[in-house]
Formats: structure tokens, C-alpha cells, sequence
């Protein structure tokens, strides 16, 4: 997503945070700390600010591995780097910018830790977006689109992306600029690049940021943010960043860290470019379900005519009709049949694409409905009930040994695991909402459920 570190960036359960006070506005309400996908519980310590003219040390590093990466052949990491360097120049990249970026081309073993050691936040939806999406949040991002009401009214008519849409953004992945992050972008892309995880991906990443330095945005020296290479308010990773940022303050550059309307411009460029963002049309609604809705289309994967799911007894919160026509949505249930039901449109793709995780992306276009005016979300009549840790682990063990290609088994129901959920559940003649539950447990063991699970109360 503009960031993200792959979308996925492992995820599977996620994500974000909104605010920070300006000193134009009226006091907004402050919001938490962004919590990003994917990223480690333990803030980096502060590096001291690079001096003008000259180039930071870019922290102390470790050695690359003895012997060399295994997916290059053994071959060393100088070796390594002056090949990518080579790929650099075939594709533009001017000596000046390699010449510039050499002080931070160095390996850190440290990122690469952190890259593999990386764990996937769990918190269940009406938990994250109580947090992430509160009214507090929403006010606040419509403070800040009145404060730029004329980079975010440019932005919706060149782009058709809502000012709700990228002020959601940009609350979730930066607190409006006020979390980018400490690190130096460089030594973490090439460290990445060389390590054999996502080495392809990172070594396209490298050359964007050079490519970035080429085109005077940033220099080497300022580009400071994520662990893993994303830059900017809105956290774009390099290749993001280099295709999609604009120049929107018209000072010649295209500045992700400090220019607020390159950040507004550039996010929406994005969103309607890169994720084929629909103008004018809706992202995600919330809707109630009647108890006795046919559970297994509840998917994304599935989108009937909004007059089909009136027909099946959805409505809006509030009981009043859905509109009978043929606009194609898909139901999602975050927290299955016993928690909020939304109706998800084409645009909702964008917030899927922008980071994978459903708990993220499911907040992020919750909170941008709420920041353009909708009221809160009806909360669960009853505590849902969800698996702890332990078992929702033992659930995909039982998966995985049952023949389905669940991921990584690790805890974290992500869409692989919700659809081999639904599968069993058909199987067992139980609602297919795609909820794990101790019920599903039971019968994947052999034995009667137990009233083994925990109990997430509903958000206040």
C-alpha cells in the first residue's frame, strides 16, 4: 500500500492508530499510537538527526553470514551489492545517487531478525476498531480534512477517492505523520534484499529508493521510517512511492515525510491507480442479518445484487430496506454470524490489496465510513465467544492433518484457515460463518465441546 510491506506483510490479523495534534487545529482529539502490521512490540531507539551535508552513520550493523545467502549462490553480500548496484545503473540509476546512497548501502542482521522473527497482531475486530476506529479517531481525521480542505477537495476530483478514504489512511499507518518510523530505509531494502526470504522483492525495493534519491524527492540522508523499508505519512513502500507520489504543494519534489498535499495527492493517486479505486461508488456498509441467513455466502469471494440479499431478510442497522438494485456485494462477518455484519463493495478490494489483513483492512474502511458521517457500528447482543491462542492453533493443526493448506500454522485465522473453517462447518452440519468455535473444536477432535473459549465482551 502504499505501504506495506507486502501486503501481507505476514499478516493475517492486524494493525493502525490515528492522531496527533496540529498546530493549526483546534485541538482534535488526540488519538493512540498507530499499532502497524506486522511491526515489532518494541519501539527502535531514536537515532540522532542526520546533519545537513552529510551522511549519517547508518547504525551499527552486523556482519552479513559467513559463507554467503544460500539463494545467491554463496555468493558474499559486497559481491552481492555491487551486482545490484549493476542492476541499478542498467535501469537509470545515476552514479551521483549511488555515490550518495553508499554510506547506507550496508547490511544490518538485526532487520533480518526482526523480518523472520516478526509476530501477527490478534486482537479480533470489534476489539481493534474500538481502539483504532473510535470517535475520537473519526473526529479527529475530520479535523485534519477541514484543516486541508483544498488539497483533499483536488484530490477527490482529479481521483474520485473520497477525503474520508485518505484521511483513514493516513490516520491508521502514521498518526497523520506523527509515527514514520526511525530508521534508515536504506540498510534495511538491501538487507532484506540479500537475505532470501523476499530477496526478489526487496531488490526491487532497493532500486526504487535509488531511483527515488535520482529523482531529487528525498535524500539518502532523509530517507528515515519502518523497519522494513516503507516511507512516508501514509507509509508507501519504495516502488509505491516512486510510481505513485505526486507533487501537489508544486515545489518540485515529491516529499512523502513533510508535504502534507503530497501526502493527500499522492495516497489518493494510489488508491485510484494502483488499487482501482471506483468513483462514486461505496466500500463498506454495515447491514443486520436475520438469523436465518444462509451463512455459507457470507464471503468475500461471493457478491450477489444487493436486492438478493434484501430478498434474504438483510437490511440496513436500523431495519430500514436495502436498495433494490443490482449492485454486486459480498457479506462479511468479521467476527461471524454473532457479530457485526457489513456489506462489502468493489472498492472494499482496495482496502484488501492496501494490507491483507482482515482486521485491518475491515477497520480501515469501517473508520472511513465513519469519518464520512455513518453512525457507530451495532455491537454484538451477546459476548462473542472466541478460541484462545492455543486452541485456535490446535484447530489448524487438526486442518492441516484433515488435507487443507491452512498457512502457516501459527494462531492467526487468516483467509486460508476462515475457508477451511467454512468447509468443516458445511461438513458438520453447523452454521458456515467461517468463525472458529469450540463447537467446530470438539467435533475436529472427536470429542463434545467444551466451554473451553474465552469471551470477548462487546465494545462500549
Amino acid at each position: 500500500m502504499p505501504t506495506l510491506l507486502t501486503r501481507i506483510h505476514a499478516a493475517v490479523t492486524i494493525v493502525a492508530a490515528l492522531a496527533v495534534s496540529s498546530p493549526t487545529l483546534s485541538q482534535p482529539a488526540p488519538a493512540p499510537a498507530p499499532v502497524r502490521p506486522a511491526r515489532p512490540a518494541v519501539a527502535p531507539k531514536p537515532k540522532p538527526a542526520a546533519v545537513p551535508g552529510q551522511p549519517q552513520a547508518a547504525r551499527p550493523v552486523a556482519a552479513a553470514p559467513r559463507g554467503g545467502a544460500a539463494c545467491h549462490n554463496g555468493m558474499s553480500f559486497d559481491r552481492f551489492l555491487a551486482e545490484l548496484k549493476q542492476q541499478a545503473m542498467a535501469e537509470g540509476v545515476s552514479q551521483r545517487a549511488l555515490s550518495e546512497a553508499a554510506p547506507y548501502l550496508v547490511y544490518d542482521q538485526s532487520i533480518v531478525n526482526r523480518d523472520r522473527g516478526q509476530r501477527v497482531f490478534g486482537q479480533v475486530f470489534n476489539e481493534f476498531a474500538r481502539s483504532r476506529a473510535s470517535p475520537g479517531a473519526a473526529s479527529n481525521a475530520q479535523a485534519r480534512i477541514r484543516q486541508h480542505q483544498a488539497a483533499f477537495n483536488r484530490a477527490e476530483k482529479e481521483y474520485g477517492v473520497p477525503p474520508a478514504v485518505i484521511a483513514a489512511f493516513w490516520g491508521l499507518e502514521s498518526s497523520f505523520g506523527a509515527e514514520l518510523g526511525k530508521l534508515h530505509t536504506l540498510p534495511s531494502l538491501v538487507s532484506l534484499a540479500y537475505d532470501c526470504r523476499r530477496s526478489e522483492m526487496f531488490q526491487k525495493e532497493t532500486i526504487a529508493a535509488l531511483k527515488i534519491i535520482d529523482r531529487g524527492d528525498l535524500s539518502a540522508s532523509e530517507m528515515i521510517g519502518s523497519w522494513a523499508g516503507e516511507l512516508g505519512q501514509t507509509q508507501f513502500l519504495p516502488t509505491h512511492y516512486f510510481n505513485y507520489a505526486v507533487d501537489y504543494d508544486g515545489d518540485g519534489h515529491r516529499n512523502l515525510l513533510s508535504s502534507v498535499p503530497d501526502v493527500i495527492g499522492s495516497t489518493a493517486n494510489y488508491i485510484a491507480t494502483g488499487l482501482k479505486w471506483r468513483r462514486g461508488e461505496p466500500w463498506l456498509q454495515e447491514v443486520r442479518a436475520p438469523q436465518n441467513l444462509p451463512w455459507d455466502q457470507a464471503d468475500l469471494t461471493i457478491k450477489l445484487p444487493r436486492s438478493k440479499w434484501a430478498q434474504l431478510g438483510v437490511t440496513y442497522p436500523d431495519g430500514k430496506p436495502l436498495p433494490n438494485d443490482d449492485l454486486p456485494a459480498s457479506m462479511l462477518l468479521p467476527m461471524g454470524r454473532t457479530g457485526p455484519a457489513f456489506l462489502a463493495y468493489a472498492n472494499f478490494a482496495a482496502y484488501t490489496e492496501w494490507n491483507n489483513s482482515l482486521i485491518y483492512s475491515t477497520t480501515a474502511g469501517y473508520l472511513a465510513s465513519r469519518i464520512a458521517g455513518a453512525p457507530p457500528m451495532r455491537q454484538p447482543a451477546t459476548p462473542v465467544a472466541q478460541l484462545p491462542f492455543h486452541e485456535l492453533k490446535e484447530l489448524q493443526q487438526l486442518l492441516v492433518r484433515a488435507g487443507f493448506n491452512v498457512g502457516k500454522v501459527d494462531g492467526i485465522m487468516g483467509q486460508q484457515s476462515r475457508t477451511a473453517v467454512k468447509t468443516m462447518q458445511i461438513k458438520y452440519g453447523l452454521p458456515a460463518d467461517s468463525w472458529p468455535t469450540a463447537e467446530l473444536l470438539a467435533r475436529m477432535r472427536g470429542t463434545r465441546a467444551e466451554p473451553a473459549a474465552a469471551v470477548v465482551p462487546p465494545a462500549r
